[in-house]
């Protein structure tokens, strides 16, 4: 059995979330062929509710870079911020300027002022809804697995010297910083899969586009980075395929004989 393990953002659908067909074809073929597809993604699970999305059918769901893994409808790990780490952290973030986006498995947390002029921001909330909650109003009631920041004019190189004993660090090229719990990374997700199926890992495919993946794609048995990708993620990869949108994913299961 081959295990297939997909990055959302960049890899299944672009920024205006568009999913290509071929993507879509390419998802239900393999799982036709008896293997299995995952979702495994920096967004919490809070943050995965699209219905095109899900309706394509995957096997299960590794998200908020493996705090929450799910295995069809069962939730096989879980793992939350306590409630004093939670306060810690925030207070830390901000007393380094960095503007937080808390992240959970039902809900997302960010203050509107500090994203008033932020384009993700915006996205948030047009895409979450009632799952966008305000984090002052919630103060210290947080159910999160994760956080992000806006990093603009902030001093991360101080937060980070501060808190990376306990979190991972994700520095994206845009001012955006992820920071996951130690050991928790799309790699654990991978690996907690493998060993609940009794899959080798060398038999896992993993499909990303960007630094956000790079734990992933480090311990897939094959690393597949989209053409649409960052030349730091190409580096890292077994097989360079075409962009997402020049059906990049089926091109890939095509070229592997997955399909």
């Amino acid at each position: 059995m081959k295990l297939l393990f997909l990055d959302i953002d960049g890899t299944v659908w672009d920024w205006k979330n568009m999913i290509p067909e071929s993507t879509k074809r390419a998802v239900r073929r393999v799982r036709e062929k008896g293997d299995m597809v995952f979702l495994n993604s920096g967004r919490s699970r809070g943050f995965i509710q699209n219905q095109e999305l899900l309706d394509i059918g995957f096997d299960g769901i590794i998200s908020a870079c493996g705090t929450m893994i799910e295995l069809g409808e069962e939730v096989i790990y879980d793992s939350e911020i306590p409630k004093a780490k939670a306060l810690k952290i925030v207070e830390g973030v901000r007393r380094y300027g960095c503007k937080p986006v808390l992240e959970g498995k039902e809900y997302l947390y960010m203050d509107d002022e500090e994203f008033a002029d932020d384009w993700y921001g915006q996205k948030l909330k047009r895409e979450l809804g009632y799952r966008l909650k305000p984090i002052s109003s919630e103060w210290g009631s947080w159910r999160m697995q994760k956080l992000s920041c806006n990093t603009k004019d902030a001093d991360i190189e101080g937060c980070r010297d501060e808190f990376q004993e306990e979190y991972d660090f994700i520095l994206h090229e845009l001012p955006v910083c992820e920071m996951v719990p130690r050991p928790h990374s799309k790699g654990f997700g991978i690996r907690f899969i493998c060993d609940r199926l009794g899959v080798p890992i060398e038999d896992t495919y993993a499909f990303g586009d960007s630094m956000n993946d790079r734990e992933m794609l480090l311990a897939a048995g094959t690393a597949i980075v989209m053409g649409n990708g960052s030349d730091k993620a190409k580096s890292m990869a077994d097989y360079v395929t075409t962009a997402l949108e020049q059906d990049g994913i089926w091109n890939a299961c095509e070229h592997f004989g997955l399909v």
